[in-house]
């Protein structure tokens, strides 16, 4: 009877000891899931940043429309176009003569009243007589039509043309070269090396390339998403399945907590808020001819919490810097130790020494906690940004018969940020459970 006894003794505690191993190692599975998507997901974050930072400065406004070359090298083209399409017409070559006629009898009659007028001199009126003896002004008039028209033939022939427009071109490219300013040199060194970089050899071929990528990047980053998210959403449906194996409460809360911490540092460190300022179109009429320029930016800054915490530290202001160490205080060191303190208090570990303290960080600090407050100032921040870029960039665009000008304002909340949110409700809801654990429980002995 004693043996039987012990038989399902041992069962018992076998029992009690795979549950939680099986537990553990189930949602450990589930953990290396949502750090690898966690990983990937920050990876790709900061590589579309670093593409978009790119071609922000690739595009930046500085080399485009404020760049006295790009102006002269697109101003110079439609000129260039316009000289070598330069061809006269039946009737330009009609006017043309009727001109050259008018020019040829004025020519004729001055000549004619320089040699016919009062003579002073032996030999101008020598001059005068045989003039008045064998020229006839009425036939040099009627021979005018037949000049002019082989002069203009012989200007409009396409030798003559060729050559006009080779002299043309000359003094444009000469004045092209006189206008200049200092941005050439940096812009073709900003070119070569991004287009270097990025394995392109012009702006078409980068354009594509980089749409193309950031389509990837976009789809992959929302899949990691949902694949972090979805790890998590596993990891609270086990409690509905197991809230009454109280046995499993303490090791299913600490696991819960490692998903926390995975969600705090993919959201503290991944962009949160994109800001992106641009004129999408420029188009400037000259000579019947457009001169375009396209996707000039004006700003663009892409920050996570780090980022922004980082730069308020990096400012000579002190009283930024103070802002940033309480940020950084409020909302990633204060967090973490909670969950810190939640896993300790739920395992009846010590820390510090004394229970107090660790019971007021497990559950009196979250007062403390601005996660959730930065949650709301973020959308503030970004809901009043993007209504004051939205108005300024209304009042640039214009159209009317020389100029047209539209503009973009391409800012957005990053997924970062919604990561960020999961954490804050997921945090929210380890609070109730924590509670809900403690009351079962009771305190430690």
């Amino acid at each position: 009877m004693e043996t039987t006894n012990n038989n399902t003794q041992n069962i018992h505690t076998k029992k009690n000891w795979l549950a939680p191993l099986a537990l553990i190692v189930g949602l450990s599975i589930l953990l290396i899931g949502e750090g690898y998507f966690g990983y990937r997901f920050h990876q790709l974050s900061y590589e579309q940043k670093r593409i978009k930072e790119d071609y922000s400065l690739s595009n930046n406004i500085t080399f485009g429309i404020f760049s006295v070359d790009k102006w002269g090298d697109k101003i110079s083209a439609v000129v260039d176009r316009r000289v070598k399409g330069f061809n006269l017409t039946a009737g330009q070559k009609k006017d043309m003569r009727k001109e050259v006629e008018k020019e040829l009898h004025g020519l004729v009659n001055k000549a004619v009243s320089e040699v016919t007028k009062p003579q002073k001199t032996l030999g101008g009126k020598l001059k005068k007589l045989a003039f008045n003896s064998f020229v006839d002004v009425d036939e040099l008039h009627a021979q005018v039509p037949s000049f002019a028209k082989t002069i203009v033939a012989k200007i409009t022939s396409p030798t003559s043309l060729k050559r006009l427009k080779g002299v043309a071109a000359s003094k444009i490219d000469e004045l092209e070269g006189q206008t200049y300013d200092s941005t050439d040199t940096t812009i073709t060194t900003v070119e070569r090396n991004i287009y270097r970089k990025y394995h392109v050899n012009s702006a078409s071929a980068y354009d594509k390339l980089i749409n193309s990528r950031l389509s990837e990047i976009k789809k992959e980053t929302l899949e990691c998403a949902e694949g972090m998210l979805g790890c998590v959403a596993i990891a609270l449906v086990l409690w509905l399945f197991l809230r009454k194996r109280v046995q499993l409460h303490v090791p299913l809360f600490v696991m819960s907590l490692l998903f926390a911490i995975i969600l705090l540092t993919v959201g503290v460190t991944s962009p949160i808020i994109e800001v992106d300022a641009r004129i999408k179109t420029l188009e400037f009429a000259l000579l019947g001819d457009k001169i375009a320029f396209t996707n000039q930016v004006l700003f663009f800054q892409s920050k996570s919490i780090l980022g922004i915490i980082g730069t308020l530290i990096e400012q000579p202001k002190p009283d930024a810097v103070l802002v940033g160490a309480l940020l950084l205080l409020f909302v990633v060191i204060l967090p973490l130790l909670r969950i810190i303190a939640r896993g300790v208090h739920v395992s009846c570990g010590h820390l510090f020494g004394s229970r107090k303290v660790l019971r007021f960080l497990a559950f009196d600090l979250g007062k403390w906690d601005m996660a959730d407050v930065m949650v709301v100032g973020i959308a503030m921040t970004y809901i009043g940004l993007n209504g004051i870029l939205k108005s300024q960039l209304s009042g640039l665009n214009m159209e009317n018969d020389t100029l047209k000008t539209v503009t973009a304002n391409n800012s957005a909340l990053q997924l970062g940020f919604f990561v960020f949110v999961a954490y804050v409700v997921y945090a929210t809801i380890l609070s109730f459970i924590l509670k809900r654990i403690d009351e079962q429980n009771g305190p430690c002995e």
